[in-house]
């Protein structure tokens, strides 16, 4: 069993969601990215995304677009990336990581040794959000070659026709862009959810983690109501850009706790 479905597992027998926040590669530098895998780890993140920065983050809303620039600035590259997440599986074996990032980097990398460096360095999943579903197979046989779970995006947008070749071959959960537009920009409401989540959970087995727009405890808890994991980016980069990595896992530590009680709260 693959880290992130024995993380969904435990959590299923727990009867909760997770919590999946999200950190920049490289911003503003390295040090303060390995910092806070460490620390949210520590402070109740599930799951952890990790963004390869790019030049043309065409998903991606100002704030993540920002934190981009800051890492390229700061030398990020898809090795150094890499070796962040080396040195963060030197003391945690146990935390999943997921790559979130664009296809362009990966095929300048090399896609077989790419999946094959991630997966020996420690990575358990891949989000390439610039991978059209008809080209899927760009990738999907280098990662099911090297066990790394390829997490699909599902939109409202996405008919129930196409719900099943979206998330033809795909694994570890599934990714549900909870609005139309960009990151960071507004938060599904929860008649929104109750709406949509139903309708992806009847086109697979899959948890699904909803993201693009909860910023708060509050929100987190909501999508903990509906569905299996809550993500949240730039609500936490913003942090990050107005205070310190300190305020950041704070942050973290009240959105698991609002992930942790919200399915009691609702009972």
């Amino acid at each position: 069993m693959s880290r992130i479905a024995g993380v969904f597992a435990g959590l299923k027998t727990q009867g909760r969601a997770a919590l999946i926040p999200f950190v920049e590669a490289y911003d503003p530098n390295r040090e303060t990215s390995l910092a806070l895998l460490r620390g949210m780890a520590e402070n109740g993140a599930d799951i952890i995304e990790i963004g390869m920065p790019f030049t043309d983050p065409m998903a991606d809303g100002p704030t993540i677009q920002a934190a981009g620039r800051r890492g390229l600035l700061a030398g990020a590259s898809l090795h150094g990336v890499l070796g962040l997440v080396e040195e963060f599986r030197r003391t945690n074996n146990h935390t999943p990581l997921v790559l979130m990032g664009y296809l362009n980097p990966i095929l300048s990398y090399g896609v077989e040794k790419f999946c094959a460096d991630a997966a020996r360095l420690g990575v358990d999943g891949l989000i390439v959000v610039d991978l059209p579903t008809e080209e899927a197979d760009l990738l999907l046989p280098d990662a099911g070659k090297n066990g790394l779970d390829v997490i699909r995006l599902v939109a409202p947008t996405t008919s129930d026709a196409r719900l099943p070749l979206v998330l033809e071959g795909s694994s570890g959960f599934v990714y549900y862009v909870s609005i139309t537009g960009i990151t960071g920009t507004r938060t599904a409401s929860a008649a929104d959810l109750a709406r949509d989540i139903p309708r992806i959970r009847a086109a697979t087995s899959l948890p699904i983690a909803v993201g693009f727009g909860v910023r708060t405890p509050e929100q987190a808890a909501v999508v903990a109501q509906h569905a299996d994991a809550a993500i949240v980016a730039s609500a936490l980069i913003e942090t990050l850009q107005r205070e310190n990595v300190d305020a950041v896992l704070r942050d973290v530590k009240a959105l698991s706790a609002g992930v942790r009680g919200a399915r009691q709260k609702a009972a």
